[in-house]
């Protein structure tokens, strides 16, 4: 389902906006660092979804632009059967941030999807924004002109939310084959969670601030689902009809309530957000924080991540100039699909047995992996959630609290290093620091976890019941 969450600049301590949230599937998550890439004439890439998927289509080919954006970007490898490696939220060289959330269109959409539908699928359109797009509204308008002329690979119904330090909109797709698609414009006092994405009231015609195809009431009225004069409500019309989910309403409440105080929302805010355990539990995959901002060089741009879920992961800084990403937050095998059959040699393969070689290399494997470490963490403090959560959440404000102005000043010391022309020492400060804080986050969820362990073992041991502990949420 994923969890998005808009923070508008007139509402924030440092005067930008955040775009934070997470991914909300059970396979396996990894980040990447994608490099401006040129393309050959003619060249295509695949989309859509296969006949396996949960609602089945057919794999296509659209046309490729001649350059695609550098960007930073998780990934996963499954869900309701859409082809792999999809992802779900990045930020790109331009400063445009996407974040991908599940947003169920009515059942009678749902039930008029074509088995052989075809077009991008949401996380191709996610990672088409964040290859292509300059700014958030361009990146709206690439979806519309996508699902326009190659149509939509839907599971059910889409949003995205699409940001850059000047705007944001919310674009929701919705399933059904016929091409229907609708976008809000936040606004710098806008505060919007979306888990599922939601939008309210719409004017008869698209203008400034919201954007829709010709047909997209006239459809709703064709089929009985709308009267012409009345207003057009799109989740009430073309969606679940809730409106905002309990959830969304208690977080977007609570943020307001914090944009009250004399030093409005700060990145603590934001982080807590993606924190608390009313929201945040084992479902999410990941963390993510992008703070809007436009810096002097493109490589400054950066995002706080998480491996899992962050009520049991510390945020950590990476850049989009980096050179490279730590071993241990790349991809692993663990929870990736597909794995459990495959093996670390090629002895299958050399026999002839086709995927017996695992897609993870070696090298790679043979780090630490960042997911498995944290998650044993999290279980860990399920165990007792109501006493080791909150001493989680203790110390990881710490620690970040540390790294906070550590950032700030490697950003500046990368700045002057830019503007002298020193890329390549630029690069390598980045790099360096980066990495040296994922690792040593890690090396704190190990040591909290150890910790953790010690004490279960001491007041009676592990329960070996099937039955899982966890703290309640209000979605």
């Amino acid at each position: 389902m994923s969890y998005g969450l808009y923070i508008g600049k007139n509402l924030t301590a440092t005067g930008h906006a955040y775009l934070a949230g997470y991914g909300d599937e059970p396979s396996s998550h990894w980040l990447e660092i994608i490099e401006e890439t040129r393309h050959a004439a003619g060249a295509t890439i695949t989309v859509g979804v296969t006949p396996q998927a949960d609602l089945p289509g057919v794999l296509s080919e659209i046309p490729q632009v001649p350059v695609t954006a550098r960007h930073i970007r998780v990934c996963y490898s499954y869900y309701k059967g859409v082809p792999a490696p999809l992802a779900n939220g990045g930020l790109n060289e331009y400063g445009v941030a996407v974040r991908d959330i599940w947003s169920t269109s009515r059942a009678e959409l749902i039930a008029m999807t074509p088995a052989d539908q075809t077009g991008p699928n949401y996380s191709d359109l996610a990672k088409l924004v964040l290859e292509r797009a300059r700014t958030a509204r361009e990146g709206v308008e690439l979806i519309g002109e996508l699902i326009a002329t190659y149509g939509y690979s839907t599971y059910g119904g889409n949003s995205h939310i699409i940001a850059d330090p000047q705007e944001a909109w919310v674009v929701i797709e919705c399933a059904g084959g016929q091409k229907l698609w609708v976008a809000e414009r936040l606004g710098d006092n806008s505060i919007r969670a979306s888990r599922p994405g939601y939008i309210g009231e719409i004017p008869n015609a698209p203008n400034d601030d919201f954007l829709f195809p010709d047909h997209f009431i006239d459809f709703a009225v064709s089929r009985g689902w709308h009267t012409v004069g009345g207003g057009f409500d799109v989740n009430s019309v073309y969606g679940d009809g809730r409106g905002p989910w309990e959830g969304a309403r208690w977080i977007e409440a609570e943020m307001a309530r914090r944009a009250e105080k004399p030093g409005k929302i700060t990145l603590e805010d934001v982080i807590w957000a993606i924190r608390t355990p009313k929201l945040t539990g084992d479902t999410a995959g990941y963390g993510q924080v992008v703070p809007l901002v436009d810096p002097a060089h493109p490589a400054l741009r950066m995002l706080w991540h998480a491996p899992i879920g962050a009520v049991a992961a510390p945020f950590m800084p990476v850049f989009l100039g980096m050179a490279e990403i730590a071993e241990e937050y790349r991809q692993h095998r663990f929870l990736t699909s597909g794995e459990h059959a495959r093996f670390m040699d090629t002895r299958h393969a050399l026999r002839g047995l086709t995927d017996t070689v695992s897609m993870v290399p070696q090298g790679i494997e043979a780090s630490r992996s960042a997911v498995a470490i944290c998650k044993r963490l999290l279980y860990l403090a399920l165990r007792d959630p109501e006493a080791s959560i909150p001493d989680l959440e203790r110390v990881f404000v710490a620690h970040e609290a540390r790294l906070t102005p550590l950032a700030e000043n490697i950003q500046k010391a990368a700045s002057l290093l830019l503007d002298a022309g020193r890329e390549d020492l630029a690069v390598e400060v980045l790099t360096y620091f980066a990495n040296s804080e994922l690792r040593a986050g890690l090396r704190l969820a190990e040591q909290l976890a150890d910790g953790l362990e010690a004490r279960t073992r001491a007041f009676g041991g592990f329960d070996t019941s099937l039955e899982p502990k966890s703290s309640p949420q209000i979605w």
